[in-house]
Formats: C-alpha cells, structure tokens, sequence
C-alpha cells in the first residue's frame, strides 16, 4: 500500500499537491540544519565573548566539508535511484544505495583521520588568529570524530526521498538537529564549557541523526539497501553516482573553501569583523537553506518523470517549483531585512562587530530573493543527468567567479568589497544557470 502511494506521488497526484508534498518535508529538514548551524553561533555568543563567535565562524566553514561529500553520495545517488525507479530497475536502485552507505563510512573514516593528522595546518590554513587559535583548535578537533556519521546523515536525508519517503528523511535530521539545540545551552551555559560544548553537542547530534537512517534500512521497510551484500562499483554504480554528485558538491564543498577564503581576507580588517562577517553569513543561511530544501525535494520527481519520460508533468513540476521558489524567496529575504537589528543582536553584543553585522548582512541579502530559482533549476539538471552541465554551475558561482571577485572587489573597496563578491557572483551564476537549463532540455527533447 505504501509503495503504491508512492508511485501515485510520481505519476498521477495533481503536480501541486506532489510538489509540495515533497518539498515541505526536505524544507522542514533544511530548517533543522539552518537551526543546527545557527545554535552554536547563538549559544556561543550568550558568553559574551567574541573572540568564541569568531572562532566558531572560522572553523564551521571546515566542518562543512563533511557536509559537501556527503552531498556527493546524497544528491549524486538521489539522481540515480530517481531514474532508475522511473524506468523500473529496483534491483539496480538497491544497489545503488548500498555503495553510497559504504563510500560514506570508508571516506568519512579517512577524512576524519586527515582532519585530526592534519589539525594545525588547517587551523593557520583557515586564518586562526592567536586570540582564537585554542577555540578553534578545540571544537575542529571534537567535530572530527562524527565524520562518517555526518557523511550517513546528509547523503541518506537525500536518498530516502528518492523512494517516496519524504517525511523519513526528514526525521533523522529533524532528531540530530533538535537533539544538537537541546544539548548545546546545557552543555555550553549550565555546564560553562563554552565552544567545547558546542563540540559536543554537534558530535551527539549527528550520531543520532545517522543510527535512525540505518535504523529505518534494517527494520527492512525500504525498497532499497545499505547491505554489504549489494555493494558493488560495476555496471556504473560508482561512475554513475560520482558524474552527478561530485558536481553537484561542488557547490557545498566551494563554500567551505571560500568561506575559508572570506575569513582569511577579513582577518586584515580584525577578529570583530570576522565574526560580523560569520554572523551575516549565518543569517543569508535562513533563505539559502529553504531554498536548497526546496530544490532537492522536487528533484526525485523531476528525476522519476527523465526516466518515465513523462516531459508534459516534468514541465508543469518545473513552473510549479519556480513559482513556489520565488514566493519563498522574496517572503524570506524581506523577513530578514525587517529584523535584521534583532537577528544580529541575538548573536554579537560587542558593539564594532554588531555593527560589521549588520552591514554585511543588508550587502548579502541584495540577490537572496533568487536563491529558491537558482536551486529548482540546479536541481533540475541534476535530476536530468547532465553531469558536465551540473558541473560548470557549481564550479561557477562559490569558484570561478567568486573567488576571483573576493580579491578583485576587496582591492577596489576593502572589506565591503569582500562581502559584494558573494551577490556579483549570484547574479552572474544564475543568468549561467538558467542559459545551460534551456540547453539541456533541449537536447533531452531532440533525443526523446
């Protein structure tokens, strides 16, 4: 019965009841996360010491790193197993989702083993300052330990919606996220251990998050399998996963590096002003995160209609999504801007950094209204297949147009220069986004 209901979300359920269906639970997910991200900075900053936000905003952007290879299993399998239940092959499904359980315990395990090898270049690497040199090397080194768990959490939170299951995959990050903000005022105020409880509280979080996935697999509920016995790399199991996901990464993993970057460059203008430039970051996170929910709750059913090739309800999901993204967008950024004061004061106390907050965030704002259409239409290729395209995005617009933008704009304008870049680099990877989408579905329908 369920599989059923299942298969009328994909094939027969009018296209905006199904959209939303899928997207409100990936949203609901994205919020999780958003809540996760901003819990650390915001219960850190109630210490009244912004030496600790700064070094939270410093090191989050290497955490992230997890995040973005989990990604690549995550979205990279999502897209496959989408297609392959459109077109009937379940076996090849199943085996699908077993690679990316175990790829994401071998690569987590390595990275978690770089990370801890590695600790004091990344700290000087990422622009640790001598006043925040001990925070971040404490939370960094805590965090390292969940890595595998954090690999599990994001790819499966992806995986699940590919067969139907969107309301699961949001649970597991609903629990580890809510169990992290429950955990982190304990552990940072009452227990006083500062950005060492944030630490903590992160670590049990994820692991929670990652044991209800693997929970759900072996209660054997799902169509699909983490089981070592399915795990295979032929018949373009890996090949087919990594084309989409390393692509589609990219963009995650290029926002590490150049939040790593920004933090560095903005090191020069002192401590308060890189914790402005977190804070406003966190904050730009509100829209950035419920549009990336948005997207890749709608990509399974774009991916179920490819290999379907039911094109007339691939068309009409895409002008529901975009209609849907761009409400979202526009609602949300003018939420921020009305309570901009408040966000930042929730927390930066510390008048020079509240008051870098604030401008920062106001400059980062300026393009958010079309973070929802950026993301439907990323997704969209990805969920077509068209790796090289997918590739070119993601490279674009955290890469090769940002990063050159950070140095050029910062030489002409200082500081405020280095916060532009982010909304030149918006712009210009959307107009980007949008030109390879015409294309790509253009050549999907010729050979169609």
């Amino acid at each position: 019965m369920e599989n059923k209901k299942t298969l009328e979300m994909f094939t027969t359920m009018p296209v905006p009841k199904a959209v939303v269906k899928n997207a409100i639970p990936a949203m609901t997910a994205m919020i999780m996360v958003l809540i996760y991200n901003l819990a650390d900075t915001f219960f850190v900053g109630q210490t009244n010491d912004a030496l600790q936000v700064a070094a939270v905003s410093i090191v989050t952007p290497v955490f992230l790193i997890f995040m973005a290879v989990g990604t690549v299993f995550g979205i990279g399998g999502t897209s496959i197993i989408s297609r392959a239940m459109g077109e009937g092959r379940k076996e090849y499904a199943r085996k699908v989702s077993a690679f990316c359980m175990w790829s994401c315990v071998i690569v987590g395990v390595i990275m978690s083993a770089l990370f801890l090898i590695f600790m004091e270049q990344i700290l000087s690497l990422v622009g640790t300052s001598s006043g925040t040199w001990e925070y971040a090397k404490s939370y960094l080194t805590i965090v390292s330990f969940c890595g595998p768990f954090v690999l599990i959490g994001n790819c499966y939170s992806n995986i699940l919606r590919a067969e139907g299951q969107a309301t699961k995959a949001m649970m597991g990050m609903l629990l580890g996220n809510l169990l992290n903000v429950i955990l982190d005022p304990i552990m940072i105020l009452s227990f006083g251990w500062g950005i060492t409880g944030a630490a903590i509280a992160t670590v049990i979080g994820n692991i929670v998050g990652a044991m209800y996935y693997i929970l759900y697999f072996l209660r054997g509920k799902s169509t699909l399998s983490i089981s070592i016995r399915d795990f295979t790399v032929k018949d373009k199991v890996c090949s087919g996963v990594l084309s989409i996901g390393i692509p589609a990464s990219l963009g995650s993993l290029l926002m590490s590096v150049s939040s790593i970057i920004m933090n560095n460059q903005m090191v020069a203008y002192g401590d308060m002003a890189v914790a402005g430039i977190g804070v406003a970051m966190k904050i730009l996170m509100v829209t950035g995160m419920l549009c990336i929910g948005l997207g890749q709750g709608v990509q399974p059913l774009l991916g179920y209609c490819v290999g379907a090739k039911t094109w007339e309800r691939f068309k009409q999901i895409m002008k529901v999504s975009l209609l849907f993204a761009l409400l979202l967008g526009c609602s949300l950024t003018g939420l921020c801007y009305l309570f901009t004061n408040q966000l930042v004061h929730a927390f930066l106390t510390e008048t020079n950094a509240f008051g870098y907050g604030v401008q920062f965030t106001k400059i980062l704002l300026t393009t958010s209204t079309l973070f929802g259409i950026f993301y439907v239409i990323v997704n969209a290729i990805q969920a077509m297949g068209a790796a090289v395209s997918s590739l070119i995005i993601n490279l674009s617009r955290q890469g090769i147009i940002y990063i050159p933008a950070l140095f050029i704009l910062k030489s002409l304008f200082g500081a405020v220069g280095l916060v532009w870049a982010q909304p030149v680099a918006d712009i210009l990877s959307i107009g980007l986004a949008v030109l390879l989408y015409f294309a790509t579905i253009k050549k999907m329908m010729q050979q169609a």
